[in-house]
């Protein structure tokens, strides 16, 4: 398998990347033929999958500008993913000139391409490091650098957390990352879920086997437990909704079914 000019050495571009299928459901192109595949397989279950990719899309867009609405114009980004058109970056400084953002992620080919994006960008940086370290990320020099943690942080886990399992105690990093923000600060979050989906759930089970068997589980929650991350934070209205739902730009009942597939929800810290 050749690999392209973007690929960094140190991956192994034979196994499958969930970062990299989702750049593939959204029609990026950094991604190889193995994530394809893998993302072609999931596809055959659920076919809405691009969809839901989007709605998620489309929520964290409206949530950065809610916070910058709200005077919060710091944002910590873990999960985040290969940057695609309209990453937080893009839409806070759009919104608000000088908003500070620091991208967090594990895989070496988002962290590459959000170095190579951000290049030139004084208010913006990326961290290698891993949600269930919340201390490694924390106490990172481009966190040190450009996060006030004693004003407002908006900290985004969008279609992060689905990926951690109990074992991992996501719950915990959670709450150790809560802790280290300033009252005021905001949760921004997306969760997958069973519910809302427009398939019978034995179906669905398809999809979530597909991520099991590339060693990267997809722990699919109820509402009642995806809102337990919400701990220590008041809901922004109107709450933990279907993505869609959340403070819309157009009508609800326009969307593709599969975009109300899982929960998005804003808390804000007392």
């Amino acid at each position: 398998m050749e690999r392209p000019a973007w690929a960094p050495r140190s991956i192994n571009i034979s196994v499958p990347s969930v970062s990299r299928m989702y750049d593939f459901y959204l029609g990026g192109s950094h991604n190889f033929e193995v994530d394809r595949e893998a993302a072609r397989r999931a596809l055959e279950f659920m076919p809405g999958l691009p969809k839901i990719m989007q709605a998620n899309r489309a929520f964290m867009r409206r949530a950065v500008r809610f916070a910058v609405e709200e005077g919060v114009t710091q944002f910590l980004d873990i999960g985040a993913g290969i940057p695609t058109f309209g990453s937080v970056h893009e839409v806070a400084q759009g919104a608000h000139p000088g908003a500070r953002v620091v991208y967090v992620d594990h895989d070496p080919v988002a962290v590459a391409h959000s170095e190579a994006v951000l290049e030139g960008n004084d208010d913006a940086a990326v961290v290698a490091a891993d949600l269930r370290k919340p201390r490694e990320i924390l106490s990172s020099p481009q966190m040190e650098r450009l996060i006030d943690l004693n004003r407002p942080v908006a900290l985004l886990l969008v279609a992060i957390l689905h990926f951690v399992e109990d074992t991992d105690d996501p719950l915990g990093a959670v709450a150790e990352l809560r802790d280290a923000l300033a009252p005021g600060s905001l949760l921004i979050l997306t969760h997958a879920s069973y519910e809302g989906i427009p398939l019978p759930q034995e179906r669905a089970e398809g999809a979530v086997d597909v991520y099991k068997n590339i060693r990267n589980p997809l722990i699919m929650r109820s509402r009642e437990e995806i809102a337990r991350f919400f701990e220590g934070y008041d809901m922004v209205e109107p709450g933990l909704v279907p993505m869609p739902t959340w403070r819309p730009d157009t009508a609800p009942e326009d969307e593709d079914p599969y975009a109300f597939s899982g929960f998005a929800g804003v808390g804000r810290a007392a």
